[in-house]
């Protein structure tokens, strides 16, 4: 039975694309280029308008849980296929360990505990995620529709109150670090407008795919913008030159609203952001694990659950695994979350590629949905090339993925004596 509807659907996407970029990204982005960071979440809301039709357009004509990855197939034939699956399915873990680290820190500016106490909560975030999903699309469907309604209200009511004590002062000067640091720092927002593609795993859980997967795109592509645009400008406004150094950017405007108290009510916005696009980016990357189990691109044991209305438990299991292995890395070694935050960029750049490349193939040539294609793509060439050597992993998993491709290819032309 199909579960999302309209409502639900338009909840995921925001929960995928809002969550964890607005708690964080403000901070690290004027950090690299100062209030100029301002024109970088412009130019990334202009480019991910026909990044999400793209992948809408492709979404409601073709509904499968293996997504990007199907129309790749479908594009370009299995290899391409395996590369996008394994480049999504690699992405999770660094990026759901980074967005984990997040919302720890707004949990430890609250409470305090340093370190103990971002990894604890870190962990429980990880945690809550894998049990919601466990049970399945519609009990996500419906925890992320309320989430994605009380993190925007918040957000709305964050912004109103912060910015009559902000300055324009503070806006000077505007380009700190050049002008030329927008470009570094548009590479380091691609993180904030990932999550377009994210549900097109799910698109066949929608009870009318091709009507309500473009609708929920379009309310999702208004409300993102508007709430980061928004957002980035209230915490650097208000904080000045300390924006870039703030681990919990929108408790520490908070607290110049209404007092210090408030750094709880931040903590507690960010762990429903943070749920949702964690919640967001397993539902999809467990269904995504199971079709390509189905399609041999990965272990055949995996595929159980790759249908509409199925659970991917096995599948599920596997991506957590991950996600916490990687977790309990970056807090062992303290690798930066700046630094998880570009690789897992790099690995979605590359699925955004192949993904808008095979949109220009599969749709109607010369239809609006193609010439949304064709810009979508030159826009991800562009990202691609501001993404420069955090690529690498992609190429490393893409490398890897052919070589698993033509393993299981050798031991299935085996004929046994």
């Amino acid at each position: 039975m199909k579960r999302l509807s309209l409502a639900h659907g338009t909840a995921l996407y925001v929960g995928a694309v809002l969550g964890t970029g607005v708690i964080a990204l403000p901070a690290l982005a004027a950090e690299v280029s100062g209030p100029a960071s301002l024109l970088a979440w412009l130019l990334l809301v202009v480019a991910s308008a026909p990044l999400a039709f793209a992948f809408a357009a492709l979404g409601s004509r073709y509904p499968d849980a293996g997504g990007v990855s199907t129309y790749a197939r479908l594009a370009f034939g299995p290899r391409a296929a395996t590369i996008v699956g394994w480049c999504f399915f690699c992405a999770i873990p660094p990026g759901a360990s980074a967005a984990a680290l997040f919302v720890g820190a707004y949990v430890e500016s609250a409470v305090g505990g340093g370190r103990v106490t971002v990894g604890v909560a870190a962990v429980a975030m990880v945690a809550v995620v894998g049990a919601t999903n466990a049970f399945g699309v519609r009990l996500s469907g419906r925890v992320q529709f309320g989430l994605a309604f009380l993190l925007v209200t918040f957000l709305l009511a964050a912004v109103v109150l912060a910015v009559p004590h902000g300055s324009l002062d503070n806006l000077r000067p505007f380009a700190p670090h050049g002008w030329l640091a927008i470009g570094p720092t548009a590479a380091l927002l691609v993180w904030s407008f990932v999550g377009w593609e994210a549900i097109t795993h799910l698109t066949a859980e929608f009870r009318h795919p091709a009507r309500d997967v473009p609708r929920a795109t379009a309310a999702a592509v208004v409300l993102v913008g508007v709430m980061y645009v928004a957002v980035a400008f209230a915490v650097i406004a208000v904080l000045g030159p300390a924006a870039g150094a703030s681990a919990a950017p929108l408790g520490e405007v908070l607290a110049v609203a209404v007092g210090g108290d408030a750094r709880w009510l931040a903590a507690g916005a960010a762990i429903l952001l943070t749920f949702g696009a964690i919640n967001a980016y397993v539902a999809g990357g467990a269904k995504l694990g199971s079709a390509l189990g189905r399609d041999a691109a990965l272990p055949a044991w995996l595929g159980l659950g790759s249908s509409a209305g199925e659970v991917p438990r096995r599948s599920l299991g596997v991506l957590l695994t991950g996600v916490f292995l990687a977790l309990g890395g970056v807090l062992v070694t303290g690798v930066s979350a700046r630094a998880l935050v570009l690789v897992t960029t790099g690995l979605f750049v590359t699925v955004y590629v192949v993904g808008v490349a095979a949109a220009v193939k599969l749709l109607p040539s010369r239809s609006a949905s193609w010439y949304t294609a064709v810009a979508a793509m030159v826009i991800v060439l562009a990202l691609a090339a501001l993404t420069g050597r955090y690529l690498l992993w992609a190429v490393l998993v893409t490398a890897g993925a052919l070589l698993y491709v033509r393993v299981s290819a050798r031991r299935r032309s085996v004929v046994p004596g």
